[in-house]
């Protein structure tokens, strides 16, 4: 059983060793899997399903990137090319109509596009699955001490499934899982 509360302009770190149950968590919480007891609130009201899952963007840890954007992404152009420069893919990556064009990229670079196509999706909470495993130390360092800072001074909840240890001092509350349970936690969580 758990008890977990996200807050806006607040992270929550979950951590715990490859087969701790952490992106099982992450998709129960998201309505990506259906939880087998209990229920899952949004500002007091029971969620589930689509209802729930509209309140996300997240980038998992076995993303994709699909050649069109979702319909409900609107790309500013300034804001658009914002992101694109703070993550090092100006250049690389265009907007065109309804998708973000690019060449050839790395695995850290296309991880960065989902990225942003997450934040164009402005939702209330984000969820990240170990987003930092395939960066670089220059853009591990832009996550933890840049853009989690941003989104929780608009207001954002920000769930970060890491075993970043070096940065875990930017976490308001955190878990620790092991085989599915809770074996640890902090600040509220």
């Amino acid at each position: 059983p758990l008890d977990i509360r996200l807050r806006a302009g607040r992270s929550l770190f979950v951590q715990g060793g490859n087969g701790s149950g952490k992106s099982t968590l992450m998709k129960v919480l998201t309505g990506l899997y259906p939880a087998d007891h209990g229920e899952l609130r949004v500002d007091g009201q029971p969620r589930h399903g689509r209802r729930l899952r509209g309140w996300f963007a997240t980038v998992w840890t076995d993303y994709h990137l699909f050649e069109h954007l979702f319909d409900e992404v609107r790309a500013d152009p300034a804001t658009l090319e914002d992101w694109l420069a703070a993550l090092g893919l100006a250049g690389r990556v265009r907007w065109r109509e309804d998708r973000l064009e690019h060449g050839r990229l790395s695995t850290g670079q296309r991880k960065r596009v989902a990225l942003v196509a997450a934040l164009l999706l402005d939702r209330p909470i984000y969820v990240f699955d170990e987003w930092t495993a395939d960066q670089d130390p220059e853009f591990r360092g832009y996550f933890y001490e840049t853009l989690l800072p941003a989104l929780k001074s608009r207001g954002k909840a920000v769930v970060v499934v890491t075993h970043d240890d070096r940065y875990f001092h930017h976490a308001d509350a955190w878990l620790q899982l092991e085989r599915g349970q809770v074996v640890a936690s902090g600040g509220g969580a």
